[in-house]
């Protein structure tokens, strides 16, 4: 009984070991992960933002370069989607200013653009590539789609400058479209950064 007892014991005393060093392993690969997302994200335009968008992804990103530019623009294409509707929502509200309700309309047709473009972006990223040229051709199409993407999110901005557009509107909406055409620039960065990979 009590060699049972003792083999039981230790069974145990080796489970647990076992179960902690998985743990360890496990901490260190998180380490690791979020590692990359900070040094990668330290060299976008904004890299606070890029991390914090980033760091709550990194078990699925680990340290890969093509899935850290793809998962920024998943968040980007989150991101321009929620503020488009809310967009819509907002330029159907009664007492807008004629110039702040076309603005809108437009605003919402430029991000509409935006979202197509990143989500192509995110197709073409998800294809597999069997040659450099074939890779060459697919960095160069995103990169034009993400900087096009960019290119509507600062017209639709520009829309609510001037006195005129002055107000919580222009602020909420200009605040909303900044943090999009932030997001889309970390991740036209991490894009680039990809590509180097490959050069």
């Amino acid at each position: 009984m009590a060699a049972s007892s003792s083999c039981s014991s230790a069974a145990f005393l080796a489970a647990l070991a076992v179960i902690s060093l998985l743990a360890s392993a496990a901490a260190a690969a998180a380490t690791t992960n979020t590692e990359f997302i900070r040094t990668s994200c330290s060299a976008t335009t904004y890299p606070k933002l890029c991390y914090n968008s980033l760091a709550v992804h990194a078990t699925k990103i680990q340290t890969s370069a093509k899935l850290l530019a793809t998962t920024a623009l998943d968040v980007t294409l989150a991101s321009a989607k929620s503020t488009s509707a809310a967009m819509l929502k907002l330029s159907r509200t009664h007492g807008l200013a004629p110039r702040q309700s076309a603005a809108m309309l437009d605003c919402v047709e430029e991000l509409g653009d935006s979202v197509d473009q990143i989500r192509q972006s995110i197709d073409e990223l998800a294809g597999a590539r069997t040659s450099p040229a074939e890779f060459q051709m697919m960095i160069s199409d995103v990169q034009t789609w993400v900087s096009a993407a960019l290119t509507d999110e600062t017209t639709c901005s520009d829309g609510f400058a001037g006195k005129e557009m002055a107000g919580e509107v222009k602020t909420a909406v200009r605040g909303r479209i900044e943090k999009i055409a932030h997001l889309t620039s970390n991740a036209l960065a991490l894009i680039n950064a990809y590509a180097a990979l490959h050069n």
